[in-house]
Order: C-alpha cells, then sequence, then structure tokens
C-alpha cells in the first residue's frame, strides 16, 4: 500500500468512524472532530430555504449546536456574551456576560475589504450538558446549557499569569471526556489542561506563548495527542499528563491563526504575514519537514479540510473579497485548481461537497475534488462580514456574519 492510499484509508476510517456516529452533533468550532468535515443525510442541491434571520450583534463566533439550541458569542454594550438561540426559530433563549468588548482590530461598517465591525473571535463548545467559553479576554468559563448559568470560571491572566496576544484570544475550548485544554498561561503553565466539571488544573507545562490558532486533539500511530501550534513552533503533549512527545519549528510574524491539519502520520501548518506553509512526518515521536512553502499557501485564519488525499480551503492573506479557494495536494504542496472572489472565509466539508462562506456573505456549494473547480451553486445570505464557519446540525446550515445569524437548508 502506498503513502497516499495508507493516507485515505486513515481519513476514511477516521471520518466513518466518528463522523457518522456524531453527524448531528455539531458541539464545537468545526464540527464533532474539530477538522471542519461532517458526513451524513445533508441535500446541497435545490432551491434555498431560509428557515430564520436575525441580527446579531457583532462578532467573528461560529456556531455550536445541541439540544434544539444555536450558541455563539456575540458583542453588546461593552461585553462579550454567549447567547443560546432556538435552533429551529432563532429566538433567544439565554444570554450570559462573560468579560469585557474591548478589542484593537475591527473596521468600520463596510462588506468588502476588511471592514464590518469587530467582536468575539472564538466559539462555545458544548459538552455532557455544559457550555464551555474561553472569551477574547482570556475568561475561560463554564455554563450550564441549558440556563446558562455559570459553573465555574477562570481568568487565564490573573490565575495563571498570562499574557494576551494581538487582537486577543480566539481560541475555542478544546474539551474530550474527562478535561478542557487552552493556551496562554505564562512561565511553565503556557499550555494547561482543566476537570470539566470542577475546573480545577489537571496539569499545566510550557512556557511559549500562545497564537491565535485553535489545539489539534488527534492521534498518530496510535498514540492520542494534543498538538498546540505557539509561536515557537508546534508542540504535541500527551493529553493525559502533558508531557511532550515532539515538537517542530515553525516561523511566526504577527498571528498564527489556522490550526494544524492532521492526516495519517503527516502535519500540515500554515501562517500568514509572510511565513507560508510545511509539511511533517511524525514517525517514533520525530518531526520530519517534507516540504515548506514560504510565503505561499498561505491560511490567513482559515483552516483547510482534508478529504481524499487533498487539502480544500481558503488559501490567501489579505485579499478581502478576492482570495481564492483552492484544491492543494499536501504532499507536494501542488495547487491543483484555485478560484477567486471567496476572501478570507471559511468552509466545511459535507460527504464530497464544500460549504462555502465568502467573506461577503455568499455561500457556495462545491465539488470536492481535485480534477476541476465545480460550482454548483451560489447565493447571497448575509450581509457585514463573514468570517465564520458554516456549522452543520440535523440537515440546516448554520451562519454568521458580524450583523446577521442565519438558519438554511436546501430543498
Amino acid at each position: 500500500m502506498n503513502l497516499r492510499h495508507l493516507c485515505l484509508t486513515t481519513s476514511i476510517v477516521l471520518c466513518l468512524g466518528l463522523a457518522s456516529a456524531h453527524a448531528q452533533q455539531w458541539n464545537s468550532y468545526r464540527g464533532p472532530n474539530r477538522d471542519g468535515t461532517v458526513t451524513g443525510d445533508l441535500a446541497l442541491t435545490g432551491k434555498l430555504k431560509v428557515h430564520w434571520k436575525v441580527p446579531a450583534g457583532s462578532g467573528f463566533s461560529s456556531f455550536s449546536l445541541a439540544q434544539n439550541k444555536a450558541l455563539t458569542l456575540v458583542s453588546e454594550n461593552e461585553q462579550e456574551v454567549c447567547i443560546a438561540l432556538d435552533s429551529t426559530n432563532g429566538q433567544e433563549l439565554w444570554r450570559t456576560k462573560l468579560g469585557s468588548n474591548k478589542y484593537d482590530g475591527g473596521g468600520a461598517a463596510g462588506a468588502r475589504g476588511n471592514k464590518g465591525g469587530d467582536g468575539p473571535r472564538s466559539t462555545p463548545t458544548i459538552n455532557d450538558g455544559m457550555v464551555y467559553v474561553y472569551d477574547a479576554h482570556m475568561n475561560l468559563v463554564c455554563l450550564k446549557l441549558d440556563t446558562g448559568n455559570e459553573v465555574w470560571r477562570h481568568n487565564i491572566k490573573t490565575d495563571f499569569d498570562g499574557k494576551n496576544i494581538k487582537w486577543q484570544n480566539a481560541i475555542s475550548p478544546v474539551v474530550d471526556d474527562n478535561r478542557v485544554y487552552v493556551c496562554g498561561g505564562g512561565a511553565d503553565q503556557a499550555m494547561l489542561a482543566f476537570n470539566k466539571k470542577s475546573g480545577e488544573i489537571i496539569w499545566k507545562t510550557g512556557s511559549e506563548k500562545m497564537t491565535h490558532a485553535m489545539p489539534t486533539l488527534t492521534s498518530i500511530d496510535g498514540q492520542p495527542q494534543i498538538i498546540f501550534f505557539m509561536q515557537s513552533g508546534m508542540i504535541a503533549l500527551n493529553p493525559e499528563d502533558g508531557t511532550e512527545l515532539w515538537r517542530n519549528k515553525f516561523d511566526y510574524r504577527t498571528s498564527t491563526a489556522a490550526s494544524p491539519v492532521v492526516f495519517g502520520n503527516h502535519v500540515y501548518g500554515s501562517a500568514g504575514y509572510g511565513v507560508g506553509a510545511k509539511l511533517f512526518k511524525v514517525k517514533d515521536n520525530q518531526a520530519e519537514l517534507l516540504w515548506k512553502k514560504p510565503n505561499r499557501l498561505m491560511n490567513h485564519w482559515s483552516t483547510p479540510v482534508y478529504y481524499e488525499g487533498h487539502l480544500y480551503g481558503m488559501f490567501s492573506f489579505k485579499k478581502y473579497g478576492r482570495g481564492p479557494i483552492q484544491c492543494v495536494d499536501p504532499l507536494s504542496g501542488e495547487i491543483k485548481w484555485s478560484q477567486n472572489d471567496y476572501g478570507p472565509g471559511n468552509c466545511t466539508l459535507v460527504n464530497d461537497k464544500l460549504v462555502a462562506l465568502t467573506d461577503t456573505g455568499d455561500l457556495v456549494i462545491v465539488q470536492a475534488s481535485p480534477d476541476k473547480y465545480t460550482e454548483l451553486s451560489r447565493n447571497k445570505v448575509l450581509q457585514g462580514k463573514a468570517w465564520s464557519t458554516p456549522s452543520i446540525h440535523e440537515g440546516k446550515i448554520y451562519l454568521r456574519s458580524t450583523t446577521e445569524a442565519a438558519c438554511v437548508s436546501f430543498e
């Protein structure tokens, strides 16, 4: 079996074994496996039906969904707020204030360019009837899903000597069976794992500085690991006790915001600001650099999805309203096809199709194939700046911009 077939087989096993079992539980940023992919019954052809559309406070947070609730973060009245909407009609069920909404980014109103407002950068995570939020000012908060009442809270800056990053925290909490993972603490406590029920610290380690990239919880060669994309590079830790498994070097300039992508025993990473992309192969807890593309294949903050041996996503830097969606062979770094006018939006893979959201609010369905770019449909859905990721739940697509939120499907 050659390398490409091995990677393909591993990807299929992971998708079928995990995503199908949780196809109706889009409970965290980028879905049930946090990799932007899901399988299941979802019509992606036909006439677009808008089930509801509501005004939303400014923000870049996506939706997480469970128990007929759609959760996201908004910025309102000098506060960052977690809100729960009824997923069937968009009516607000509860809201909980988290902390200050003072940011050092954003822009004036307008659809194209780096404009259209500012707001929360992370997405709530739902797990076992609880909601976990890591807001822009590094408040890690556990709430009850049914009421929004607070259960426990840590401020990483004050409790763990943390220091925020330019444009503030954008990391969504990563939650497994027992632990909540974040980063941003100070010396010897940069990477952190908490008991998800009590909020007590389980382990803390490292002195690396944080980035905007969400950690990747995965398994390589049967070894569970969580990969933190820090300013010094990627650091893989054992989720149980925080012991280091491997690390690699990765350049850092201004911001790294796209998460590592794992397929087989390969790890792809990318950053903007002239950094570019790299591919590593992990074996025996050593990360070997296979290739690097300086100032190329830059994922500004849109983490690509992996499907049948290829990466699909928005590869551009500061090409607001213009940057392309691309298909890339990750083993070589070759671009198979490229289509402009997406900007730094985001896409989700559903079965063999891409559900792509342009930064100007167009919902585009694209065939996930390396042969050529095939656009199946395009509909204008949102006004405002759309930098969030499409969420899939019970046959519907949930979308956000800096001005409104919507639930749609095809019929």
